[in-house]
């Protein structure tokens, strides 16, 4: 299998998964935890192009576990976790990853917070090794296996 159509495949799998978990995924914890980890993946490369903010915005508007949550909030939410990194890339890290951490107490959101990370980052088609490097480091923060999600 080439390595796009396992990227989809993966992708796929993820958003299957997270849409079975909706019920549960409804805290505020998730809400912010989630997308700290989209502007994290979109910033991961030192570069946020508009494609990258308009994937986010296109999950925030399509998403099924994301319609728990005001689509406005989300967005700003987002926006803000993303200047933060635009700002100073590691100090701003440092914040995004302890919002990330908020996930942590709950193992079903924990890994809902690492699968919109792989849904965004596999997005393009392309989920590069700068964007693995940030989800496999959420990973440890939320005391998650990366190989769980093989990464």
């Amino acid at each position: 299998m080439a390595l796009w159509d396992r990227i989809k495949e993966s992708a796929s799998q993820m958003q299957t998964q997270l849409e079975a978990k909706k019920n549960d995924l409804k805290s505020g914890a998730f809400r912010d935890a989630s997308m700290a980890m989209c502007a994290l993946v979109a910033a991961a490369d030192g570069v946020v192009d508009p494609s990258e903010r308009q994937r986010v915005a296109q999950l925030i508007a399509t998403n099924e576990v994301l319609q728990n949550f005001d689509a406005m909030d989300l967005q700003r939410r987002f926006e803000d976790n993303l200047n933060r990194l635009i700002t100073d890339f590691d100090f701003g890290k440092v914040s995004v990853l302890q919002e990330i951490a908020k996930a942590k107490k709950k193992p079903a959101e924990a890994r809902a917070v690492i699968q919109i990370g792989i849904v965004i980052g596999g997005a393009d088609g392309d989920f590069d090794k700068t964007e693995q490097a940030v989800v496999r480091e959420a990973c440890f923060t939320l005391d998650l296996p990366p190989h769980e999600f093989d990464l």
